[in-house]
C-alpha cells in the first residue's frame, strides 16, 4: 500500500472516533441536563411542600394565646410567601429565612404541643424531602459541570448555548 493511502485510513479512522466520542458525550451531556432540570423541578416542589406545611404550623401558632407564638406565625407566613414567591435562582436566601424561623418555632415550644402532632411529622417530612432533593440536583448539577466544563468539551461547544448549572446550598438543619 502506498503510504498516502495509508495516511488517509489513519486520518479517516481518527476523525471517526474523534466524531464518535463528540457524539457520545454530546448525548451524555444531553442526558445530564435533562437530569439537572428533573432534579430542579423535584426541588422546587419539596420546597413548595415545606412552605405549605409551614403555613399549615403558622395558622396553628395564630390560634395561641402566647403573643411571641402568635408572631413567628406571622413571621413564619411572610417568610414562606416570600420563599414560594422568588424565582429558583434567587430562592436559597428566603428559604434559608424559612429554615431559621422553623428553627426558633421548634425552641420556642419546646416543651409545649404548639400544634397537632401530624403537622409535626408533616414538618419533619417536608424538611427530610428538602434535603434529599437538594442532595440529588447538586449531584446533578456537579456531574454537569464537570462534563460540560472539560477542555475538548468546551472546546468543539458540545454543550450548546446550555447554561452552567449553578449550585444550590440551603441550610439543612438549624440548632438552637
Amino acid at each position: 500500500m502506498e503510504p498516502i493511502a495509508i495516511t488517509l485510513i489513519v486520518v479517516g479512522v481518527l476523525v471517526a472516533a474523534v466524531l464518535v466520542w463528540a457524539y457520545r458525550v454530546a448525548h451524555r451531556l444531553d442526558r445530564l441536563h435533562v437530569r439537572t432540570d428533573l432534579a430542579t423541578q423535584a426541588l422546587e416542589a419539596a420546597l413548595d411542600r415545606r412552605a405549605v406545611v409551614a403555613r399549615a404550623i403558622a395558622a396553628a401558632l395564630r390560634e395561641r394565646d402566647d403573643e411571641e407564638l402568635v408572631a413567628l406565625g406571622g413571621k413564619l407566613v411572610i417568610e414562606a410567601d416570600r420563599a414560594e414567591a422568588a424565582p429558583f435562582a434567587e430562592r436559597e436566601t428566603p428559604e434559608n429565612e424559612v429554615s431559621l424561623v422553623l428553627s426558633r418555632v421548634a425552641s420556642a415550644t419546646r416543651g409545649i404541643v404548639p400544634h397537632p402532632t401530624e403537622l409535626i411529622a408533616e414538618i419533619s417530612d417536608a424538611q427530610t424531602r428538602v434535603i434529599l432533593a437538594r442532595r440529588f440536583y447538586n449531584d446533578a448539577v456537579r456531574d454537569t459541570r464537570a462534563l460540560q466544563t472539560r477542555r475538548g468539551v468546551r472546546w468543539l461547544r458540545l454543550g450548546g448555548h446550555a447554561k452552567l448549572p449553578e449550585y444550590f446550598e440551603i441550610i439543612e438543619r438549624v440548632s438552637t
